[in-house]
């Protein structure tokens, strides 16, 4: 029978070809956008002066405060153009806020002699026009120059001021300590902070003509009028509405021709003798032995990140209050970044078991040199516990010579200091090297393995790009956040999901469950998905930042097809379990699939749900920077990657148990399984709620009162909520722990 097109591309030789050949267009993409990146990021303007002559702060002052910014971690109490976290204020949307309200009362006096809360509805529209004429058609963010309204200009002081005041005094309100942050370091952070107000309320160059021409619909700030300011009549434009309408469709659409593609060419029963038999283990290489001292570590510091999320969210519930430690001893925006910081290194470290486990089965032989597993072993201790010292050192103001190289880096999620990030990326290489070596040449070699080996390479390759410059702070905040995106977005939804799907792949075959020609075909339909949407989608963080208004269209329309590779993926592992118990067959790696079929379906919720519950351009502009964003977040980490990485943890475990004839109760595990799962759940419920009330006031009040305290204070009941999934995880964290720990070192011989 003739081959059609759609039949030939869906062979395996076919998709191998697509993926390529769309990672090629992608990859080009991004490069050509990245290039033409200078020519429409917001400048730093040589100095800021009033139109009276009076210098107020220079380019130098911008880049000094924007250093001082990150050495003292404010992104991890509160937001910069609304990214970071949320216990703090937008400290952008407070200058914008603060300032127009300071010319309200500026011009009201002015124009009538009177307090804007005196003016009637017919003098305080005049008084609205006046106030936008101020920041739309006075105020230009050029290279050159700005030069402010002398009524700006007093705004711009009595801003420094009251920041200065917080910074330097702390505020209990929100869990800021005092007595870390100097007045004069402070003075500079202001300077940083009305350079990022600039962004978000000036006009670009092209929009001035537009806001002249009476065309103000068209006219769009820095930030493409985020945040929505009613003072001033910023609010989200109608392309947003548009492309948002188009994320929709395409992913009904695309959603169904997946299914039906999936069904029609990928997941055909297999005859018996096409699949391989289930892995078995009788011993375990000396290599491998050697990466037994890697579970306790890993798991432990999964139950410490777990404390302390507990900690924060105490502190969000009552930042007045000490929990257990004085918050001088441990600050809220300490806390968070470790936090933070501590899941990315034990998932990483997870995912490098898995590597070194699985390698010695595919090549059938061992390391030429077992020792060196001992040395990547030490060198990601060090890395570990350096980082978490040089975390709290720098942010709390102890390393203020050293702070860049090792303390903290203060940008959100990539906050290592400078040495223990080239120390990370260094192990991480020097892992992919042991892999390679000795997998290069063995004859059972195949795709599966391949995509997990080069997938992991390219984690560690892109972490580079949050590292440039390699000696200092990049400058201008905007060019700094795009390329942190670039290692934040490319790695969850492009190369990590690439691993996630190469590790499915190689389990289900590995397991008997489904053959290698039909794994590899299904693999090769999730890379070309994961490709076509997981690069260009990074373009929906580029909202808010100051890059051009394409940013939207592009990043909109690529993120709506990111939840198609995770629809897919919980397809295969939900039929994969349905074979397996159709056998009737019980397979000795049932405990680490668990957690491989239960990655998928929270991937799905997390990444895919909840990923377009906030990614639409129109929900998007008023839900950025609240918390709406955290059920997205915490599901997608836990349950994509951190639930891979404790597979990974149980499969050595369990080899380890075959090899030494030991006995395997599977019972703890899955306690442990559903209650982490349950838990992290649960944890999406109140934050959801939450969110939804501040994207609510975003729309109706302005987004300045979403990320004040008085916002959400009626929701203090949902706040105490998270006691309960907070305890599931947490002490599904602990069973874990005490599980893996008496499986691997305290086993029991199987009595005959």
């Amino acid at each position: 029978m003739k081959q059609t097109l759609l039949d030939r591309f869906m062979t395996k030789k076919g998709l191998y070809t697509g993926f390529w050949f769309i990672a090629i267009i992608m990859v080009s993409a991004l490069i050509y956008f990245t290039a033409t990146l200078q020519k429409e990021v917001p400048p730093i303007p040589k100095e800021v002066k009033s139109e009276s002559g009076e210098v107020l702060y220079t380019y130098d002052d911008v880049v000094e405060g924007k250093g001082y910014f990150q050495e003292f971690d404010l992104m991890d109490w509160g937001t910069m153009l609304g990214m970071g976290a949320y216990m703090g204020p937008d400290f952008t949307t407070n200058f914008f806020h603060h300032r127009a309200e300071f010319l309200y009362d500026y011009y009201a006096k002015q124009m009538y002699s009177k307090s804007a809360k005196e003016l009637t509805n017919v003098e305080r529209g005049a008084v609205k026009e006046r106030v936008k004429e101020d920041f739309h058609k006075q105020t230009k963010l050029l290279k050159e120059g700005v030069t402010y309204t002398d009524a700006s200009a007093a705004a711009y002081k009595k801003n420094v001021e009251q920041l200065t005041k917080m910074l330097v005094e702390g505020d209990k309100e929100r869990a800021f300590p005092s007595d870390v942050i100097l007045k004069e370091e402070a003075v500079k952070i202001a300077a940083f902070v009305d350079w990022s107000q600039l962004v978000a309320s000036s006009l670009r160059p092209d929009s001035h003509k537009k806001y002249q021409d009476d065309d103000k619909d068209q006219a769009r700030t820095w930030s493409n009028n985020w945040p929505n300011e009613p003072l001033v009549d910023q609010d989200v434009s109608y392309n947003s509405h548009i492309v948002s309408l188009w994320e929709f469709l395409l992913l009904w659409a695309l959603t169904i021709l997946v299914i039906f593609l999936s069904y029609e060419y990928l997941f055909k029963k297999d005859r018996k003798e096409d699949l391989a038999p289930a892995l078995k283990i009788t011993k375990l290489f000396k290599s491998q032995k050697k990466l037994l001292k890697y579970i306790p570590i890993v798991s432990l510091l999964f139950v410490v990140q777990l404390f302390l999320g507990a900690y924060l969210a105490h502190l969000y519930a009552d930042p007045t209050q000490d929990f257990i430690f004085s918050q001088h001893i441990l600050p809220f925006n300490v806390i968070r970044s470790i936090h933070t910081q501590l899941a990315i290194l034990w998932v990483a470290v997870g995912w490098l078991v898995g590597g070194l486990l699985i390698a010695p089965w595919v090549a059938n032989k061992d390391h030429k040199f077992p020792w060196l597993i001992d040395v990547l072993w030490l060198a990601l201790v060090v890395v570990a516990v350096g980082s978490i010292i040089g975390l709290y050192m720098g942010a709390t103001g102890q390393m203020r010579d050293t702070w860049f190289w090792l303390g903290n880096e203060g940008r959100e999620l990539l906050n290592l200091g400078r040495v223990w990030d080239i120390g990370l990326v260094v192990g991480l290489v020097f892992w992919f090297l042991l892999i390679i070596t000795l997998i290069k040449k063995s004859a059972t070699n195949n795709p599966l393995v391949g995509t997990i080996i080069w997938s992991a390479f390219a984690i560690a390759t892109l972490y580079i790009a949050g590292m440039m410059p390699i000696h200092k702070i990049m400058p201008n905040f905007t060019v700094d956040d795009y390329y942190r995106w670039w290692v934040i977005h490319l790695w969850v939804e492009l190369t990590f999901e690439l691993f996630a799907a190469g590790v499915i792949a190689f389990m289900t075959v590995s397991l008997g469950l489904i053959s290698q020609k039909t794994a590899e075909r299904v693999m090769f339909f999730e890379l070309f998905l994961i490709m076509m949407s997981g690069t260009l989608g990074v373009g929906h963080h580029y909202f808010w930042q100051g890059l051009d208004e394409y940013w939207i269209a592009i990043g909109g329309i690529f993120s709506a097809l990111e939840p198609l590779p995770l629809a897919l993926m919980i397809v295969e592992a939900w039929k994969n379990q349905r074979d397996q118990k159709a056998e009737g067959t019980t397979n000795a790696f049932s405990t680490p699939f668990m957690w491989i079929a239960g990655s998928a379906i929270l991937n799905w919720i997390g990444a895919g749900f909840f990923g377009m519950v906030i990614n639409t351009p129109t929900i998007s502009y008023y839900s950025h920077g609240t918390y709406l964003i955290m059920p997205h977040a915490h599901i997608a980490l836990l349950g994509a990657f951190g639930y891979i990485s404790i597979a990974f943890l149980y499969m050595a475990s369990r080899a380890n148990a075959m090899a030494k004839g030991y006995v395997w109760n599977p019972k703890l595990s899955k306690i442990a399984f559903w209650s982490l799962t349950i838990g992290v759940i649960l944890f999406a419920l109140p934050t959801l709620i939450i969110g939804l009330e501040q994207t609510k006031a975003s729309a109706e009040i302005g987004y300045y009162y979403t990320r004040t305290r008085e916002a959400i204070q009626g929701m203090g009941g949902w706040m105490w909520f998270r006691i309960l999934p907070d305890t599931l995880m947490i002490g599904g964290g602990i069973m874990i722990f005490i599980d893996l720990f008496m499986k691997t070192f305290m086993g029991k011989k199987i009595v005959e």
